[in-house]
């Protein structure tokens, strides 16, 4: 459904991608685990079309999309949920969440139905409708960005570090949002430096070192390898 063919991004002179390939299968997690600075956010940069890559190419469902503007790459169904979850801090969470959906014309109807899916799939946010988006924990303000994402009917969901600076009770309970989204149809890759978690949660998992793919395969082989026990897992 997506495919990255030999990508390679430069911030100036340095090389933060290099010849990076993967693809990602419709209907399935597949997680870029690695340490920070790896190359993995600006991976997901490149795919959305917020950075440009200098080499290689990015194909969604056959089309390529790399020097694609970000706003055709987001109508497309490529939706970016970006680290540090960028809430509009002057709006409340409703608001948040109907920007997310500022690109579609189906009515007033379904975009009420997805509001309500939203706020089935994150209770939490259904009682803070209309609460500032910037008053909210960390934990909620996360959701929020994953329901502004959701808004937009995506096809492919790009994630990045959901669980970053949030309490394990809170990440697991994001995790099953993620997980039920997923089981919905919703293909999902996913940046995340927990390895353990990433690799718990997908199905199909690269490891990223150096801006280089260097592992692939299935998450629970890659949760059993040696090599990745020793560099992320801690043992």
């Amino acid at each position: 459904m997506l495919k990255c063919d030999s990508l390679s991004v430069y911030y100036g002179k340095t090389c933060a991608v290099h010849d990076v390939t993967f693809s990602v299968p419709e209907g399935k997690i597949v997680a870029l685990v690695g340490a920070n600075g790896a190359g993995k956010s600006t991976t997901l940069k490149t795919i959305s079309g917020l950075l440009r890559p200098s080499h290689g190419t990015i194909t969604f469902n056959g089309e390529r999309i790399d020097g694609m503007r970000p706003r055709d790459i987001v109508a497309r169904g490529i939706i970016h949920v970006p680290e540090g979850r960028r809430i509009f801090p002057g709006l409340t969470v409703r608001e948040n969440l109907e920007i997310g959906a500022c690109l579609r014309c189906d009515g007033k109807a379904s975009l009420e139905r997805d509001l309500q899916h939203v706020c089935q799939l994150f209770p939490q946010l259904a009682k803070r409708m209309n609460q500032l988006g910037w008053s909210l924990s960390g934990g909620e303000q996360q959701m929020l960005a994953i329901g502004r994402g959701l808004m937009a009917k995506p096809k492919v969901f790009l994630l990045d570090e959901p669980s970053l600076g949030l309490a394990p009770v809170v990440v697991e309970k994001l995790f099953e949002g993620i997980k039920q989204i997923n089981a919905e149809g919703l293909t999902i890759l996913l940046v995340e430096q927990n390895a353990y978690l990433a690799l718990n949660t997908a199905d199909l998992a690269y490891v990223v070192e150096n801006g280089r793919t260097v592992l692939h395969g299935a998450a629970s082989d890659l949760l059993k390898d040696e090599s990745v026990k020793r560099a992320y897992l801690g043992g």
